[in-house]
């Protein structure tokens, strides 16, 4: 057989193990795909109570008389709508990302398997309690602080569509703010600082706080602080298992080696 004849051969052979990837890549997408549907038209027919829901933190604060608007035309549809599809995806992170981690596990060593999978579920659950942070403990200061700091003679009658954006920006700010814990111990572990430099750093670790918060949250020292201080506390959470899990992983590397010898 010529050279001619074999290079598209193994030129064939390359390419395959990367259109199976895709095409795993691909039925996995779908499938995530679905379930955020499946569950999205589940929940399509309480769509006004799970927007009722999400709006009761500042319904309850609103003075006698006062009450949400809609500004616009298609928004008491969209609203509850959109709404809808957000916590499809948010019931169906767990799937997804065990979607995500069925596609990448096969390329990892046992090692990383048994540290990535605890990680992938605090994440998951860490972003969740954020969540209900916000809603449970934020929402209601912070609404209390805007409905009563208001000029007398201003009613207070906010567009659902505002709310809902506002509402979405404080859950992603949460979320994200819980899962510091997961990106200090990744830091300690992974080797890029230790724990002894970032316990040195903590003024500004506190700083950065703030500033975060400040730019997260609305421009009110409340929600500044509520968001400021559960992410320092998480900030010493995360210090605390990185140096457990360190000092565990060189403990036992010192009996491998004293075995070794």
């Amino acid at each position: 057989m010529s050279q001619t004849d074999k290079t598209p051969s193994s030129t064939e052979e390359g390419h395959a193990p990367l259109i199976e990837h895709l095409v795993e890549l691909r039925s996995r997408l779908l499938r995530a795909v679905v379930v955020v549907l499946a569950i999205f038209l589940g929940l399509y027919a309480f769509s006004n109570d799970i927007y009722q829901f999400v709006a009761d933190p500042l319904l309850k604060l609103l003075p006698a008389g006062s009450q949400m608007i809609a500004t616009e035309v298609a928004s008491p549809f969209l609203a509850p709508f959109k709404l809808t599809l957000v916590v499809a995806v948010f019931i169906a992170v767990p799937f997804v990302l065990h979607q995500a981690w069925a596609f990448v596990a096969p390329g990892l060593y046992e090692q990383e398997k048994a540290l990535a999978l605890p990680l992938l579920a605090s994440s998951v659950l860490l972003f969740y309690l954020g969540a209900a942070f916000a809603y449970y403990v934020v929402f209601p200061l912070l609404f209390a602080f805007f409905t009563q700091t208001g000029p007398e003679n201003v009613t207070v009658m906010t567009d659902i569509n505002a709310y809902l954006n506002f509402v979405l920006k404080m859950f992603l700010a949460f979320g994200i703010a819980f899962e510091i814990p997961i990106a200090t111990f990744l830091l300690i572990l992974s080797g890029a600082t230790t724990a002894q430099s970032l316990a040195t750093k903590r003024p500004y670790i506190i700083l950065g706080c703030f500033v975060i918060g400040m730019l997260l949250t609305p421009p009110d020292i409340i929600s500044q602080t509520l968001l400021a201080v559960p992410m320092y506390m998480l900030y010493e959470v995360g210090l605390l298992m990185g140096r457990l899990v360190k000092r565990k992983r060189e403990e036992r590397e010192e009996r491998e080696d004293a075995t070794e010898e």
